[in-house]
């Protein structure tokens, strides 16, 4: 640390208890009481720098004991301490830590160049503005001694000098200003090698990375900070450093931002109560640049998470939902599994923050002029990634939240149909989180369960869903039989692509003859392999078939014992399919049932006619 030297004499001063005595030989003329220090000093030296002092002694002059009280100089007894040093001329080294306590003490005692010449303020002055101001460290460590000088650093524009001082460096290349920039950095020759025990080595220091200024500059209390910030913003300096080292401030002073989970090597230092983390925290929201991206998801979260535990002002909660909006594509699961701290506790989560999140997504994404593109789009176009990106989330958390029995089906199906049909290009995630809810929530009505299955569309089921809820008893026998249409429906289709790739292939036959050139060659064995393929296809095709026609056939002959009396459907149906009907609907449900049996079982028999006859087909290729 930079340091300059006052004074030759050797040191005379010694402090006995809370009082300073100077030994200089001479009995002791002058008391000046300081807060509880009293220093016992000679008058001349004192009023020959000292115009303030000057005064105070001539007033005392008529008394028998001259004894001066100082209790508003700025610093106290620290300060008045190394003014009496400097006015005895003894050995006294002005450095970074102690010239803005010189500085202000100075101008309160008025040591003008008037008074005398190489007086204190002109010192001090000088150190502060050819030393300290023209590098960082010195700089940051000045302004932090600002705060116990308050207002008089302000009155001298101390504070306003380091803050611009820090500011201009921290939009600069770190090498142009001064080296080492921390305390602990390597040091550097000005041609830029590293300096061991003065000596280069030839080596390259380290690139600094444009966060290089985040440490030092958590080191300060907020006010401060909160104006370094405001001036570097003024100076032009990008918004995602802002946005950076406001984290980092954050995840300094904020425990609650590394309870959960690391957010970065951030050292954690000295705890502040409740209340002064509430406050910075609405301080940093305010700070905090509105663009998209700047902070992370992860961040945001953590602090909206801190902000419920501290309850924060709806304001500031407000502003952080609708910051995670803007960028809830970019949220993990486990991040928005925000808990519920209300004291109510209806639920585990909160399912409501969540929701308005969502919204504000939504809306985001309506401003931007996103229409509703069809299934074919949302597979195809990159551009909506984000919305089905926050439409599988949103999947997951529900998938989480459905255990909570708390968690009534009005919360879970608003928070269901807020996401946009087509933001889902399959309906799994939906499936398997309402399969977890009425798991959850056996009790439920037979009109509040298919009320939950009307959030999903069955024909946006894969092969492997449509599987799962053809077997799943906690779903309503109508959701069933739909889902089991759709998924013949989609196996119709599968064969009938499969049925015109084999067309097209029987097209080409003709290059088996003759002699055929390289390119032919490789088109007739790429034809091979698919054909190999086709034929692994049609023999799952043909077991799946196989599959449904014994779950049609069960289903036939169930629905045939169910319709031999009224009494045994009435008695049968709650049982097998949970059903609550009743009995004058009995003969209309099974006479519909079976007819849909039928036409099932129909369309299985072309579609077996039809893998029969394809196989012979690849049989013969082949």
């Amino acid at each position: 640390m930079a340091s300059m030297k006052l004074g030759s004499k050797p040191d005379a001063f010694k402090r006995q208890g809370q009082a300073w005595f100077c030994t200089t030989g001479l009995p002791s003329d002058v008391t000046v009481e300081v807060g509880d220090m009293s220093f016992h000093l000679h008058k001349f030296p004192l009023l020959s720098k000292s115009a303030f002092l000057e005064r105070l002694i001539e007033e005392s002059s008529d008394q028998e004991e001259c004894i001066i009280k100082l209790n508003d100089i700025p610093g106290g007894a620290k300060s008045f301490e190394l003014v009496a040093r400097f006015c005895y001329g003894v050995k006294l080294e002005l450095s970074p830590a102690n010239v803005v306590y010189l500085r202000c003490a100075s101008e309160h005692l008025q040591m003008t160049e008037e008074v005398a010449e190489d007086n204190l303020i002109a010192q001090s002055e000088m150190f502060l503005n050819q030393v300290v101001l023209r590098n960082w460290k010195e700089s940051l460590t000045a302004l932090e001694t600002c705060d116990d000088l308050l207002p008089h650093a302000e009155d001298l524009q101390i504070v306003k000098r380091c803050i611009e001082s820090l500011a201009s460096k921290a939009t600069t290349d770190p090498n142009l200003f001064g080296w080492p920039i921390r305390e602990h950095g390597i040091m550097q020759s000005p041609g830029g090698s590293v300096l061991w025990n003065g000596i280069s080595t030839g080596a390259r220091p380290r690139n600094f990375s444009a966060d290089w200024w985040y440490d030092d500059a958590s080191s300060l209390s907020f006010p401060m900070y909160k104006r370094l910030i405001s001036t570097m913003e003024s100076r032009g300096i990008r918004p995602e450093i802002i946005a950076g080292s406001l984290t980092y401030y954050a995840k300094k002073y904020l425990p609650g931002l590394n309870r959960r989970q690391s957010m970065g090597t951030v050292p954690l230092t000295a705890t502040l109560s409740e209340v002064e983390q509430k406050n910075l925290l609405e301080e940093i929201d305010r700070l905090l640049p509105v663009q998209k991206g700047l902070a992370s998801t992860k961040v945001l979260l953590g602090l909206l998470r801190t902000a419920m535990i501290l309850k924060a002002s709806p304001t500031c909660i407000s502003n952080l939902e609708k910051r995670i909006g803007m960028q809830l594509d970019q949220a993990t699961l486990e991040d928005l599994l925000l808990p519920n701290f209300s004291y109510t506790m209806e639920t585990l989560y909160n399912v409501e923050c969540v929701h308005r999140i969502l919204d504000h997504f939504l809306a985001m994404d309506q401003a931007n002029g996103s229409a509703s593109p069809c299934l074919e789009d949302v597979m195809a176009s990159p551009s909506l990634t984000p919305i089905t990106a926050v439409a599988k989330l949103i999947d997951g958390y529900l998938a989480e939240i459905a255990p909570d029995i708390n968690l009534k089906p009005p919360k879970f199906q608003a928070l269901a149909s807020a996401v946009p049909e087509y933001a889902r290009p399959l309906d799994d995630g939906l499936y398997r989180a309402i399969d977890i809810y009425l798991k959850a929530h056996s009790w439920l009505s037979e009109a509040e369960r298919e009320q939950l299955c009307r959030l999903m569309d069955c024909q946006k089921l894969s092969l492997e869903a449509c599987t799962h809820a053809a077997q799943n008893e906690r779903l309503p026998l109508r959701v069933v039989v739909q889902v089991l249409f759709f998924e013949q429906l989609q196996l119709r289709t599968s064969i009938a692509g499969c049925l015109l790739v084999s067309d097209n292939l029987e097209g080409s036959r003709p290059l088996r003859s003759g002699i055929a050139t390289s390119g032919e060659a490789g088109g007739w064995a790429t034809a091979v392999r698919e054909n190999q393929v086709l034929k692994v296809g049609m023999d799952n095709m043909r077991m799946r078939l196989s599959e449904l026609e014994k779950e049609c056939s069960n289903m036939r002959q169930e629905i045939e014992k169910l319709g031999r009396g009224k009494s045994g459907w009435t008695s049968r149906v709650p049982k097998r399919f949970s059903l609550k009907m009743k009995s004058q609907m009995c003969s209309a449900q099974e006479g519909s049932v079976s007819e849909q049996q039928k036409s099932m079982s129909a369309k299985l028999d072309k579609l077996q006619a039809k893998v029969s006859k394809q196989k012979k087909q690849l049989s013969a290729d082949s």
